[in-house]
């Protein structure tokens, strides 16, 4: 059953109530949080999305050829870290073990770092091969990470922090709030996100707008700092900053596989995501040490890193079906329209 008014009420206080404290509140309290369920909501045969991990092993395996050309720019340390936070049901962790291969595969170490009971339960069936070797391991979310060398990689972790909506009315900025009839924009002052909107224009039209993340820096920072020497990787959906004013970006609502902006409705029963400001958190990154930082579309990175001829030609002793899966799988990764390009992959290197 969603969360009422009266539950809002006790954990928020009297309305009306900022979008990004109602998204909160919707994903992660601890009694009607979406992503505090213990039974999971996701996949083809869940209750509302599915990832690009639902589509096959090809992500996985493009990061590791991609991590194991970050370990060897290392020189090959003896152990390169993995740590994935938003990690799920761990099927990414799954597919980057079960690809890498050699010596890469020795050094290998996963991290998984998910609080979500369903998605523990999940990852502990999808790892355990590699849990039993040593090779991969739990985090919680609540626990310092230590320092580490090898990569921080995170899959739609990013678009799942709480985020505000805000729009330009033509002379002053307004906020997304639900009132007692639901939505409304409320003129409210917030120099920080005010600023930075006025530096990605060079003129603000009505209903321009975005989404501000407050938790944004201090998640990056807390990887970021972690991470001693190696690659931190973003897979998210999002946009450059301008663009995504421009367009008026907003939260969206998942709910039986189909998408809208109802983010008020049926509060704890629906997933709740806003676009990445990749502008943003390439700052917030560089400003952490990181060097070499920027982002593109998750299709030109497949096309960039994976070794696309050498899996063409290794499919064609697969069974037939297999092997339509396989390029279904590829398809979805790199054609124009397809997952791949609604997505972008951030990059930065640290050490």
């Amino acid at each position: 059953m969603s969360a009422d008014r009266a539950d809002l009420e006790a954990a928020l206080g009297l309305g009306p109530w900022p979008a990004a404290e109602v998204m909160a509140f919707a994903l992660y309290d601890p009694r009607h949080g979406y992503y505090r369920r213990t039974t999971g909501p996701w996949g083809f045969a869940g209750k509302d999305y599915y990832t690009a991990l639902d589509l096959g092993p090809l992500l996985g395996e493009a990061l590791a050829v991609r991590l194991e050309a970050a370990w060897e720019r290392l020189a090959r340390p003896a152990a390169f870290t993995v740590l994935e936070p938003g990690a799920g049901r761990g099927w990414l962790g799954r597919d980057l073990l079960g690809a890498a291969q050699g010596d890469f595969a020795k050094a290998l170490r996963y991290l998984h770092r998910d609080d979500n009971p369903a998605a523990r339960k999940a990852a502990e069936e999808a790892l355990a091969p590699w849990i039993v070797e040593g090779r991969a391991a739990f985090l919680s979310e609540s626990d310092p990470i230590p320092p580490f060398t090898g990569a921080v990689i995170s899959n739609e972790l990013f678009d799942a922090l709480p985020a505000q909506p805000w729009k330009w009315d033509g002379a002053r900025w307004t906020r997304e709030v639900l009132a007692e009839d639901g939505p409304a924009w409320q003129p409210f002052d917030h120099p920080e996100s005010a600023a930075w909107f006025a530096s990605r224009s060079d003129g603000l039209e009505p209903a321009d707008g975005s989404v501000w993340c407050e938790a944004l820096p201090r998640v990056a920072s807390d990887l970021a700092g972690a991470l001693e020497r190696g690659l931190f990787l973003a897979i998210d959906y999002g946009d450059h900053a301008d663009r995504l004013l421009a367009k008026g970006a907003d939260l969206r609502r998942y709910k039986g596989h189909t998408v809208d902006g109802r983010w008020w409705e049926e509060l704890g029963e629906c997933d709740l995501t806003a676009d990445v400001d990749f502008t943003r958190l390439q700052g917030v990154l560089e400003a952490c040490g990181l060097v070499e930082a920027g982002h593109r579309s998750l299709s030109a990175w497949i096309r960039d890193h994976a070794p696309l001829a050498a899996w063409e030609a290794a499919w064609q002793g697969l069974a037939p079906a297999v092997r339509v899966k396989r390029m279904e799988n590829l398809l979805q990764l790199t054609m124009p329209g397809m997952l791949g390009e609604r997505f972008r992959v951030l990059e930065g290197w640290k050490g």
